[in-house]
């Protein structure tokens, strides 16, 4: 059952790399005001 802990293993660090790499992106936009995305008045 060696498989099923390498799967195991494999798929929570896939799911780590995915939230990680969502939470970077949300992270680098937080609280900034984009140039080409300023608000109207």
């Amino acid at each position: 059952m060696w498989y099923f802990s390498w799967i195991l293993g494999l798929g929570l660090a896939c799911a780590f790399s995915i939230l990680n790499a969502m939470w970077l992106e949300l992270s680098e936009t937080d609280g900034k005001v984009r140039p080409d995305r300023r608000p109207e008045r």
